[in-house]
Protein backbone atom coordinates (compact mmCIF):
# COMPACT_ATOMS: atom_id res chain seq x y z
CA UNK A 1 0.00 0.00 0.00
CA UNK A 2 2.97 2.47 0.58
CA UNK A 3 4.27 1.61 -2.25
CA UNK A 4 1.28 2.30 -4.51
CA UNK A 5 1.13 6.03 -2.81
CA UNK A 6 4.78 6.59 -3.47
CA UNK A 7 3.80 6.01 -6.88
CA UNK A 8 0.99 8.11 -6.96
CA UNK A 9 2.94 10.90 -6.00
CA UNK A 10 5.10 10.55 -7.83
CA UNK A 11 3.06 10.54 -10.74
CA UNK A 12 1.45 14.23 -9.35
CA UNK A 13 5.13 15.48 -8.60
CA UNK A 14 6.06 14.86 -12.58
CA UNK A 15 3.00 16.72 -14.20
CA UNK A 16 4.03 18.45 -16.95
CA UNK A 17 1.89 21.84 -16.92
CA UNK A 18 1.79 24.47 -19.33
CA UNK A 19 -0.35 27.88 -18.37
CA UNK A 20 -1.35 30.15 -21.16
CA UNK A 21 -2.86 33.50 -20.19
CA UNK A 22 -4.98 35.32 -22.95
CA UNK A 23 -4.61 38.84 -23.01
CA UNK A 24 -8.33 38.85 -24.85
CA UNK A 25 -7.43 41.95 -27.13
CA UNK A 26 -7.37 44.82 -23.99
CA UNK A 27 -10.05 43.15 -22.07
CA UNK A 28 -7.69 41.56 -19.68
CA UNK A 29 -4.54 43.20 -20.81
CA UNK A 30 -5.75 46.57 -20.11
CA UNK A 31 -6.29 45.77 -16.19
CA UNK A 32 -4.03 42.57 -15.48
CA UNK A 33 -0.61 42.81 -16.00
CA UNK A 34 -0.39 39.34 -18.25
CA UNK A 35 3.61 39.59 -18.32
CA UNK A 36 3.44 39.62 -14.53
CA UNK A 37 1.38 36.56 -14.68
CA UNK A 38 3.31 34.58 -16.89
CA UNK A 39 6.66 35.32 -14.83
CA UNK A 40 5.03 34.19 -11.59
CA UNK A 41 3.23 31.21 -13.30
CA UNK A 42 6.88 29.61 -14.32
CA UNK A 43 7.67 29.25 -10.71
CA UNK A 44 5.05 27.67 -9.66
CA UNK A 45 5.60 23.28 -8.95
CA UNK A 46 4.62 21.84 -12.14
CA UNK A 47 4.79 24.28 -14.60
CA UNK A 48 7.39 23.31 -17.21
CA UNK A 49 5.93 26.18 -19.58
CA UNK A 50 3.89 29.75 -19.13
CA UNK A 51 3.14 32.05 -22.81
CA UNK A 52 0.92 34.76 -23.12
CA UNK A 53 -0.81 35.58 -26.13
CA UNK A 54 -2.97 38.02 -27.92
CA UNK A 55 -6.67 35.53 -28.71
CA UNK A 56 -5.55 31.81 -27.69
CA UNK A 57 -9.15 31.20 -29.11
CA UNK A 58 -8.49 32.17 -32.21
CA UNK A 59 -6.72 29.83 -35.01
CA UNK A 60 -3.65 30.97 -34.18
CA UNK A 61 -3.96 30.74 -30.64
CA UNK A 62 -4.70 27.34 -30.99
CA UNK A 63 -1.81 26.46 -33.02
CA UNK A 64 0.49 27.92 -30.25
CA UNK A 65 -1.15 25.92 -27.56
CA UNK A 66 -0.68 22.66 -29.73
CA UNK A 67 3.23 23.60 -30.10
CA UNK A 68 3.87 24.83 -27.02
CA UNK A 69 1.97 20.89 -26.06
CA UNK A 70 4.23 19.19 -28.79
CA UNK A 71 7.47 20.95 -27.77
CA UNK A 72 7.27 20.47 -23.94
CA UNK A 73 5.47 17.11 -23.83
CA UNK A 74 2.96 18.62 -21.73
CA UNK A 75 0.19 16.48 -19.95
CA UNK A 76 -1.91 19.00 -18.31
CA UNK A 77 -3.39 22.57 -19.95
CA UNK A 78 -4.33 25.63 -17.71
CA UNK A 79 -5.86 28.45 -19.71
CA UNK A 80 -6.22 31.88 -17.97
CA UNK A 81 -8.89 33.65 -20.22
CA UNK A 82 -12.28 34.35 -20.21
CA UNK A 83 -15.28 32.70 -19.62
CA UNK A 84 -15.52 28.89 -19.30
CA UNK A 85 -19.33 29.12 -20.25
CA UNK A 86 -18.45 29.64 -24.41
CA UNK A 87 -14.49 28.89 -24.29
CA UNK A 88 -14.33 25.53 -22.80
CA UNK A 89 -15.23 23.71 -25.31
CA UNK A 90 -13.15 25.25 -27.97
CA UNK A 91 -9.65 24.58 -25.97
CA UNK A 92 -10.91 21.42 -24.96
CA UNK A 93 -11.11 20.27 -28.50
CA UNK A 94 -7.52 22.31 -28.53
CA UNK A 95 -6.49 19.73 -26.27
CA UNK A 96 -8.07 16.79 -27.61
CA UNK A 97 -6.30 17.38 -31.22
CA UNK A 98 -3.04 17.82 -29.68
CA UNK A 99 -3.33 13.97 -28.15
CA UNK A 100 -4.40 15.25 -24.16
CA UNK A 101 -7.55 13.97 -22.64
CA UNK A 102 -10.07 17.03 -22.82
CA UNK A 103 -10.45 16.32 -18.87
CA UNK A 104 -6.61 17.50 -18.09
CA UNK A 105 -7.84 21.21 -19.29
CA UNK A 106 -8.15 23.96 -16.14
CA UNK A 107 -9.89 26.90 -16.72
CA UNK A 108 -9.16 30.22 -14.87
CA UNK A 109 -11.68 33.05 -15.54
CA UNK A 110 -9.59 35.87 -15.49
CA UNK A 111 -11.64 38.20 -17.50
CA UNK A 112 -15.40 38.33 -15.58
CA UNK A 113 -13.51 37.56 -12.31
CA UNK A 114 -11.09 39.67 -12.48
CA UNK A 115 -10.45 42.46 -15.17
CA UNK A 116 -13.91 43.71 -15.14
CA UNK A 117 -14.63 43.39 -11.23
CA UNK A 118 -11.08 45.17 -10.55
CA UNK A 119 -10.65 47.49 -13.45
CA UNK A 120 -9.69 50.83 -11.65
CA UNK A 121 -7.58 48.12 -9.05
CA UNK A 122 -4.74 46.93 -11.69
CA UNK A 123 -2.36 45.84 -9.38
CA UNK A 124 -4.67 44.29 -7.43
CA UNK A 125 -6.70 42.82 -10.39
CA UNK A 126 -2.83 41.30 -11.23
CA UNK A 127 -2.45 40.05 -7.55
CA UNK A 128 -5.61 38.16 -8.10
CA UNK A 129 -4.68 36.50 -11.34
CA UNK A 130 -2.23 35.05 -9.80
CA UNK A 131 -3.93 33.23 -7.32
CA UNK A 132 -5.85 32.53 -9.24
CA UNK A 133 -3.76 30.15 -11.64
CA UNK A 134 -1.84 29.39 -8.50
CA UNK A 135 -4.93 27.34 -7.68
CA UNK A 136 -5.41 26.25 -11.14
CA UNK A 137 -2.15 24.56 -11.08
CA UNK A 138 -2.59 23.17 -7.79
CA UNK A 139 -5.72 22.03 -9.04
CA UNK A 140 -4.57 20.32 -12.53
CA UNK A 141 -2.15 18.36 -10.87
CA UNK A 142 -4.77 16.55 -9.79
CA UNK A 143 -6.61 16.20 -12.68
CA UNK A 144 -7.41 12.53 -13.56
CA UNK A 145 -9.10 11.22 -17.11
CA UNK A 146 -12.19 10.30 -16.72
CA UNK A 147 -13.77 8.68 -20.10
CA UNK A 148 -17.06 9.70 -21.02
CA UNK A 149 -19.76 7.09 -21.49
CA UNK A 150 -23.04 7.80 -23.71
CA UNK A 151 -26.00 5.42 -22.68
CA UNK A 152 -29.58 4.97 -23.40
CA UNK A 153 -32.20 7.30 -21.71
CA UNK A 154 -35.26 6.61 -20.50
CA UNK A 155 -37.89 8.07 -23.40
CA UNK A 156 -40.70 8.83 -20.46
CA UNK A 157 -40.24 11.40 -17.94
CA UNK A 158 -41.63 12.65 -14.78
CA UNK A 159 -42.18 16.40 -13.91
CA UNK A 160 -43.47 17.13 -10.54
CA UNK A 161 -45.20 20.35 -9.77
CA UNK A 162 -47.28 22.25 -12.14
CA UNK A 163 -46.47 25.78 -11.31
CA UNK A 164 -44.35 28.38 -13.97
CA UNK A 165 -41.23 26.06 -13.75
CA UNK A 166 -42.87 22.51 -13.92
CA UNK A 167 -45.13 23.34 -17.15
CA UNK A 168 -41.97 25.07 -18.75
CA UNK A 169 -39.71 21.96 -18.24
CA UNK A 170 -42.59 19.84 -19.11
CA UNK A 171 -43.73 22.11 -22.37
CA UNK A 172 -39.69 22.09 -23.23
CA UNK A 173 -38.97 18.06 -22.72
CA UNK A 174 -41.98 17.26 -24.95
CA UNK A 175 -40.09 19.42 -27.60
CA UNK A 176 -37.46 16.98 -27.44
CA UNK A 177 -37.57 14.40 -30.27
CA UNK A 178 -36.15 12.17 -27.60
CA UNK A 179 -38.57 11.89 -25.57
CA UNK A 180 -41.87 9.96 -26.56
CA UNK A 181 -44.20 10.80 -23.02
CA UNK A 182 -43.90 13.52 -20.46
CA UNK A 183 -46.02 13.05 -17.46
CA UNK A 184 -47.02 15.99 -15.09
CA UNK A 185 -47.93 15.67 -11.90
CA UNK A 186 -49.50 18.59 -9.44
CA UNK A 187 -51.03 17.81 -6.16
CA UNK A 188 -53.90 20.70 -6.54
CA UNK A 189 -56.89 21.03 -8.23
CA UNK A 190 -55.02 23.49 -10.58
CA UNK A 191 -51.79 24.39 -11.83
CA UNK A 192 -49.74 27.23 -12.69
CA UNK A 193 -48.66 28.25 -9.00
CA UNK A 194 -48.96 31.19 -7.96
CA UNK A 195 -48.88 32.29 -11.76
CA UNK A 196 -52.58 31.25 -11.34
CA UNK A 197 -53.04 34.08 -8.38
CA UNK A 198 -51.88 37.14 -10.02
CA UNK A 199 -55.07 39.29 -11.88
CA UNK A 200 -53.14 40.82 -14.53
CA UNK A 201 -48.99 40.89 -15.73
CA UNK A 202 -46.56 42.87 -16.56
CA UNK A 203 -45.87 44.50 -19.66
CA UNK A 204 -49.17 43.60 -21.14
CA UNK A 205 -51.45 43.37 -18.74
CA UNK A 206 -52.52 39.80 -19.66
CA UNK A 207 -54.78 37.80 -17.65
CA UNK A 208 -51.97 35.40 -15.91
CA UNK A 209 -54.41 32.21 -16.54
Amino acid sequence: MSKKKDESETEKEEARIGVFVCRCGINIAGVVSCPDVVDFSKNLDGVVVAEEYLSYCTEGGAREIKDAIEKHNLDRVVIAACTPKTHQPVFQAVLEDAGIPPRMLEFVNIREHDSFVHMHEKSVATEKANELVSAAVARAKLLEDVPTEIVDINSSVLVVGGGIAGLTAAIDLANQPEIEQVVLVEKKNTIGGRMAQLDRTFPTDDCSI
